[in-house]
Parts: structure tokens; C-alpha cells; sequence
């Protein structure tokens, strides 16, 4: 297989092997909730599981664990189709890595929700939890009380608890989408000069 096809999948084995080795540590070493600091109260691990998507958000009830779960699946393979087209017809580097990347995110997340279940004897096939740790609240205070809807109330910035493989998703697509021009570029045909048929003659 030529270096081209190789780097791509390279990468996003070693994210997806460094995600779950992560998880893999802050799951057999930490209690749930429990919180370890890295940058003081600005940024920690706080070990905590969700049964959904991405920064924790979820998609409720069994039958949509399971539907996300099978969702997954499909869009993982899907991507893994897309990430060896650009490969074979040679687009743009960046965008071949970035899609890379997301390609690393959804598996390491799809190894949770598949099989986490299984492995940690709490639930069947397809029914595990996702294993966040991440943490950072940089910024913290209340709005201003004068402030609609959200008068008084408590802000965090950042609030979501993440892993790795969200946070590889969250840069790929971001790259893709501030460099749609570089990416996508196409090339543009040449377009012969109408005066140099006349100095030919």
C-alpha cells in the first residue's frame, strides 16, 4: 500500500488507540464524578459517562441508544468509504487528514457504545455509555441580573465534558469548514488568448 493510503489510517489508529487508552485508565482508576485537576479549577478530568452523542448530549431512551449506536456504525463506514475515495483520487491533503481525523473520532466513540456494555458486564451489544473526561471551565461568573431569560443565572465556559475522539471530530470538521476554498479548490481550465492565433498568423 503506498505511503498516500497508509499516513491517513496511521493517524487516526494512534487516536483511536490513544482514546482508548485513555478512557480505558480513567475508568478502571477513577470513580464517576470523580475529578482530578490539570490547570487548577480551569481545566481538569472529571470522569463521567453519556449515553449519546458528542459532549454529552443524548438521544433519549433505549430504542435511541440503540438507533444512535446502529447510526454510527453506518455513518463510520460511510466516512471510512469517503476517507479512501479522496485518497484514490488524490484531494487535497488537509482535507484527507482532517477527514482522517473524524474518521479516528467516530470510531473511538462507536468502541464505547458498541461494546463497553459487553466488556464492562453493565449492558448488552450496542447499549455501552461513552466515557468522557475532559473538562475545562475557563470562564466562569453569573450574567448580569438585567440580563432576559438568563438574568442572574450561572455561565461556564467550557462547560461540556469531552474525550479525545470528540475533540478530533470537532477539529476536523472545523478545519474543513475555514478551509473550504483551499480544499475544494478546483482547477480552472486554461483560456487560450484570442490575440495569439492573430501574432501566429
Amino acid at each position: 500500500m503506498k505511503a498516500a493510503y497508509t499516513k491517513p489510517f496511521f493517524i487516526a489508529a494512534l487516536i483511536i488507540l490513544l482514546d482508548q487508552a485513555i478512557k480505558i485508565w480513567v475508568r478502571t482508576h477513577m470513580q464517576l464524578q470523580e475529578e482530578i485537576p490539570l490547570l487548577g479549577n480551569r481545566g481538569m478530568l472529571h470522569y463521567t459517562e453519556n449515553n449519546g452523542m458528542a459532549f454529552g448530549m443524548e438521544l433519549g431512551g433505549e430504542l435511541g441508544k440503540l438507533a444512535l449506536t446502529l447510526f454510527r456504525i453506518v455513518a463510520v463506514c460511510g466516512i471510512g468509504y469517503g476517507l479512501v475515495h479522496l485518497i484514490k483520487h488524490k484531494y487535497h491533503r488537509g482535507l484527507i487528514m482532517m477527514v482522517a481525523l473524524i474518521f479516528a473520532g467516530a470510531v473511538g466513540n462507536i468502541i464505547d457504545s458498541a461494546f463497553y456494555g459487553i466488556i464492562y458486564n453493565y449492558a448488552p451489544l450496542f447499549h455501552g455509555r461513552v466515557v468522557d473526561m475532559f473538562y475545562f471551565p475557563l470562564l466562569t461568573g453569573h450574567f448580569p441580573k438585567w440580563l432576559p431569560v438568563w438574568g442572574g443565572e450561572e455561565y461556564i465556559f467550557f462547560r461540556p465534558v469531552f474525550n479525545l475522539a470528540d475533540a478530533a471530530i470537532s477539529v476536523g470538521v472545523f478545519m474543513i469548514l475555514i478551509n473550504q476554498k483551499r480544499y475544494f479548490k478546483q482547477e480552472e481550465p486554461e483560456i487560450s488568448n484570442p490575440n495569439s492565433e492573430m501574432v501566429e498568423e
